[in-house]
């Protein structure tokens, strides 16, 4: 009893330990800066362009960390990621779509369906692909992708081909809808799916937090450092596969669902084109593997890139209108970024966020 009473206060002084370690860590205090940033730089910033490059941010900052769970944290490659980006946006498009007149409930049942869906779809591929290892699973995942993508442009019927399909989000999530102004900031439908996509994505964030620091998240560490010594130790390493690829396959049909709130549009180049899976890749690699703190700077370096680069290099150009090499060099953007990903691999090798890891520690291994 005495045993059992010493066992129990040790717990709780470990948690209260564990609540004051998280309250002095910076790096709670550097997250609580960033949700606040997000969340009043509309009304400092009141620019519709600002506000969709944040978005963006927010929404592929947890798709990307739900692949750096599966790839930095289980070491599983696979490039179907994107196609369950793009079944949470298609359900949400094809329900709104083809309801009469939608109401809010209709997000939430797109919502059950794209995990539905995407759960099923991950379950699938777990226990027949993950049967081949390495290059062939991935290749394996590869194709399901493109099969997703040419099912989208084909079945016209139902997805629009091409074109897409654009809806009209319901009752205040509605972008015509205006409820006035708040410091010279226009409360409106986009503003409010805006907070929306916000409370979202810290809310799963914090999830995959709590995921990868729980003893399921040590497990699979151990399967990415070592699969057969932590077979050796008893643990069934294809189950724990199968919940860390049905785990982030989830988190990533709800950040599509996101996004075509955002954009209110859909088309299968948006959501389920390889450039889609492309550039979630580049996103962990800049940020850093196993980190998951590394996908708010991958995001935010490609997307903050892709808005604003190709802007500034016209605008570098316009300073020598009748130069024809500076003005053909402007509008290849893409050079420029593919320059400035080299010097990022070159002088962060493991990723920002992975590369100033190694730095502290072998700092704090000299003192």
């Amino acid at each position: 009893m005495e045993i059992s009473m010493t066992k129990q206060l040790t717990i709780e002084e470990q948690n209260k330990f564990d609540k004051q370690a998280t309250v002095t860590n910076p790096i709670f205090y550097i997250q609580i800066s960033v949700i606040i940033l997000f969340a009043v730089m509309p009304f400092i910033f009141p620019s519709f362009r600002l506000m969709d490059v944040m978005a963006k941010i927010m929404i592929f900052t947890i798709v990307v960390a739900s692949f750096d769970l599966l790839l930095g944290y289980t070491g599983i490659l696979s490039f179907a990621h994107g196609m369950f980006f793009g079944i949470g946006a298609y359900s949400l498009a094809l329900i709104l779509y083809y309801t009469s007149a939608p109401y809010w409930y209709h997000i939430v049942l797109a919502v059950i369906v794209s995990l539905v869906i995407s759960i099923a779809l991950a379950l699938i591929i777990s226990f027949f692909s993950l049967r081949v290892k390495a290059i062939f699973f991935a290749m394996l995942t590869l194709a399901l992708a493109e099969f997703a993508h040419i099912l989208g442009v084909q079945w016209t019927s139902l997805t629009g081909g091409e074109d897409g399909i654009s809806f009209v989000l319901p009752s205040i999530f509605n972008f015509n809808q205006t409820l006035g102004t708040l410091f010279n900031t226009q409360i409106n439908g986009r503003l409010i799916v805006y907070y929306l996509i916000l409370v979202c994505i810290v809310f799963l964030f914090a999830v995959l937090l709590r995921f990868i620091r729980s003893p399921l998240g040590r497990v699979l560490k151990a399967i990415r450092e070592n699969e057969p010594r932590t077979v050796a130790l008893g643990y069934q390493t294809f189950g724990y596969q199968i919940y860390s690829i049905v785990f982030s396959s989830a988190i990533a049909s709800l950040g599509g669902i996101l996004f075509a709130m955002w954009l209110c549009y859909v088309n299968p180049d948006s959501v389920f084109h390889t450039a889609i899976m492309v550039n979630i890749l580049l996103m962990v690699l800049i940020g850093g593997l196993g980190t998951l703190y590394g996908s708010i700077i991958g995001a935010g370096f490609l997307i903050i890139t892709e808005n604003w680069l190709p802007g500034l290099l016209k605008a570098i150009a316009s300073l020598a209108p009748e130069n024809l090499l500076v003005k053909s060099m402007a509008d290849r953007w893409q050079l420029y970024f593919g320059i400035l990903f080299v010097l990022v691999v070159i002088f962060f090798p493991k990723g920002v966020i992975g590369t100033m890891r190694s730095y502290l520690d072998q700092r704090q291994q000299m003192k």
